[in-house]
């Protein structure tokens, strides 16, 4: 597999610090409101990225985190009169049900800042033992951004360029910095705020320390691929590189994967502009997985239009295949078990083929678009080729890729019969025995019956076919 490095600005053979493993850490959200449409593209490309690693005989150790401790969280607690847990907790709670609606799997390992402050303690310590960082007059503690010499690598910015840049800007409570880019790594506590005793003053960390202590916790010094969405790169990903590569004295990830952009009818979502959508939102409107299909239909390094259309577009692309694969199904529940013809073993070879197709454009730096082009010739080849008179093992062994793959994408083009199905199905029994004893005013009852009931017939070659209105 090949991935484009940020870091290397190029294409890589993708070859694990571990055969047969792969560690990898994702940047998650900050906990304090629902999440957004944005937040939703990385969660969405990074895991169809594990799902296709382990598809491909990997174990992957997937780390995501949970900031539950930040500026937000305090204003929206502040504003609510609660304590700060109260707002990430519950953010963290609806943030897991929009993954599931989604299908994003839970990590491996989901670790949340207020529960390793230890570490970051720790860690920042041993940077000031070092000499990466120092402590200010008020017990902040900043990293001395001069002392890592490859600092820029990640965002290829000239440190020099930065300096100028920031020359002339004073902040409130940078009196205390060496350097205007030297970054925080622990602040004193304020008023109304949660903080936690240390050996510098009582407070709370920066934003930056956290990712890099729990990377090391839970995947170790190195690992294989660091990734989140390109507003990471800098300055949130490359302070964590300085941070950890300092502390640790070994390359951080050898691999760094960003997502582009996701625009808003071709502007940037804002709340201002009335163009800010949380993934709830959208599910009021569509399945989620409607949401998740057009994430994916487009790679992940290009940036991404959402409006309307394009929503549409998506949903009738997925209906498409989960039209297929149920019409297999049905096709297969009245075949006849009989072997294979050679005609149909021939189809199986064109389909086996597009299948290597498809692995080919995920290897190729996760080219979900191109996958999902394999997988609607793969939908063409089976309405062509899958008939009313094939065999049951051919009808099967199609849907069976059809599942397979779009599983790999995380998309679910199954759809589970409930409850009420049975009884639609056993009235349908009853209405072809009806017509079969040349019943037909029972058989017109029991078609009434179902339609008012939201479901219409269809009678096809194959049988009969029910869809809800």
């Amino acid at each position: 597999m090949k991935i484009y490095n940020t870091l290397t600005r190029r294409l890589e053979d993708f070859k694990p610090i571990n055969e047969g493993k792969v560690s990898m850490y994702v940047c998650g959200p900050t906990v304090y409101n629902l999440i957004h449409i944005g937040n939703a593209r990385p969660m969405i490309v990074f895991d169809t990225f594990r799902r296709y690693m382990t598809y491909r005989g990997f174990e992957v150790n997937y780390v995501s985190n949970f900031t539950d401790v930040d500026d937000k969280i305090i204003k929206a607690a502040n504003d609510e009169g609660v304590d700060s847990k109260e707002i990430s907790e519950r953010y963290i709670k609806e943030c897991k049900k929009d993954m599931e609606g989604l299908n994003v799997m839970p990590a491996t390992t989901h670790p949340k800042a207020t529960e390793e402050i230890g570490g970051m303690i720790d860690m920042i310590q041993t940077l000031i033992d070092k000499g990466h960082a120092y402590v200010a007059k008020d017990g902040t503690v900043y990293y001395r951004t001069a002392s890592f010499k490859e600092y820029g690598k990640l965002s290829h910015k000239n440190i020099d360029d930065l300096e100028g840049g920031h020359r002339d800007i004073k902040v409130t409570g940078s009196e205390g910095k060496e350097d205007m880019l030297d970054f925080v790594l622990w602040k004193p506590k304020k008023e109304g705020e949660p903080y936690w005793t240390s050996p510098w003053c009582d407070g709370r960390p920066g934003w930056h320390i956290e990712c890099s202590v729990m990377s090391k916790k839970y995947l170790g010094d190195a690992i294989d691929i660091h990734a989140g969405g390109e507003d990471l790169i800098f300055p949130h990903h490359e302070n964590e590189i300085a941070q950890s590569e300092a502390a640790n004295g070994v390359p951080f990830a050898h691999y760094w994967m960003h997502n582009a952009f996701l625009n808003i009818d071709n502007k940037k979502m804002s709340k201002s502009l009335g163009n800010f959508f949380t993934v709830r939102d959208i599910s009021e409107k569509y399945d989620l997985q409607v949401l998740r299909f057009f994430m994916l239909s487009a790679h992940y390094r290009s940036p991404l239009n959402f409006s309307a259309q394009l929503m549409e577009a998506a949903k009738a692309g997925l209906e498409r295949i989960r039209n297929c694969v149920a019409d297999l199904d049905f096709k297969a529940g009245n075949a006849k078990d009989a072997e294979m013809s050679d005609a149909e073993k021939e189809t199986l070879s064109k389909a086996d083929a597009l299948k290597q197709k498809y692995n080919e454009a995920m290897d190729d730096d996760l080219n979900t678009a191109d996958a999902i082009s394999v997988i609607f010739e793969l939908v063409k080849l089976a309405n062509t080729e899958a008939k009313s008179e094939s065999s049951k093992a051919f009808i099967m062994r199609m849907k069976d890729i059809l599942v397979e793959l779009s599983g790999v994408l995380g998309l679910k083009v199954t759809v589970e019969k409930e409850a009420l199905d049975v009884d639609i199905e056993a009235l349908i029994e009853e209405r072809q025995a009806a017509r079969k004893n040349k019943d037909f005013a029972r058989a017109d009852e029991i078609r009434d019956e179902l339609l008012q009931k939201g479901i219409v017939l269809k009678d096809t070659r194959e049988g009969v076919k029910w869809e809800r209105l």
